[in-house]
């Protein structure tokens, strides 16, 4: 997969869980809205690889991951996200999303109200997460 490809999944994935969240399937929308953040940060980490470069072997398997902890840091943001998370609207959306999504949240059911408040952190046009990454990859 290249950056596009991760962009491309990105946009998918947060109109999926838009569908979602808007037909009653909060569980569904709530898990998809984790994987939008995962796929922009992974578009953010192939923004940093050059064409004919060997990949630097702890970084690539680091990349292969579901922790968005680590990809943050594989993609270069984690100064940014720092300063970043002075903001209260940014930094509390950062929190919810890093505190609450897992990839294990697909074996769990969430309320209406949750799903809106993850879509919402994410999807946010002002403060999302999303927002903020797109800007980066």
């Amino acid at each position: 997969m290249n950056r596009q490809d991760f962009q491309n999944l990105a946009f998918i994935r947060l109109k999926e869980a838009e569908v979602l969240l808007q037909n009653g399937q909060y569980s569904g929308a709530y898990y998809l809205s984790g994987y939008v953040v995962e796929c922009a940060l992974k578009a953010c980490i192939a923004r940093h690889t050059k064409e004919f470069d060997f990949p630097d072997k702890q970084m690539a398997i680091d990349s292969h991951t579901h922790d968005l902890v680590k990809l943050v840091k594989n993609a270069k943001l984690d100064k940014e996200l720092a300063s970043r998370r002075s903001d209260p609207s940014f930094g509390s959306n950062w929190l919810l999303v890093i505190e609450h999504w897992k990839p294990e949240s697909r074996y769990k059911t969430y309320t209406e109200q949750e799903a809106h408040d993850m879509y919402s952190a994410i999807a946010d046009p002002d403060y999302g997460v999303f927002q903020w990454l797109q800007q980066h990859y």
